[in-house]
């Protein structure tokens, strides 16, 4: 079985595929002043950019674990995956709350998927 790199850097690959089976890099923010709604609208997009990059898209999507710094936020990033999220196709998916990488970073979301090429 293959393994392919999407676009990888010294400390990490955006996306590792084993076959067709992709295991996306956490998504994250990069601005950081937002509130719950604009960083996960940012995180989707970046997560449709990646899937897209892959010959997908989120319809493509088996499973995403989304961590938020504060369980209060889970409404507003609901509100936002509600609007995004293909409603024929809808993954898997586990919500938890911890500390996140950086201060002001209120969301990260882990994706697996299948990649089509």
């Amino acid at each position: 079985m293959s393994l392919k790199r999407l676009n990888p850097g010294p400390r990490m690959s955006q996306a590792v595929c084993i076959g067709d089976i992709a295991f996306l890099a956490g998504q994250v923010p990069n601005d950081l002043t937002g509130d719950i709604n604009a960083q996960t609208r940012e995180v989707l997009d970046k997560i449709d950019a990646v899937m897209a990059e892959l010959g997908g898209s989120k319809a493509d999507i088996a499973s995403v674990q989304v961590w938020l710094s504060d369980m209060a936020d889970f409404q507003g990033m609901n509100a936002v995956w509600d609007a995004w999220v293909d409603p024929e196709h809808p993954p898997a998916r586990a919500t938890g709350g911890v500390p996140l990488a950086r201060p002001g970073m209120r969301v990260e979301m882990i994706v697996t998927a299948r990649a089509p090429t």
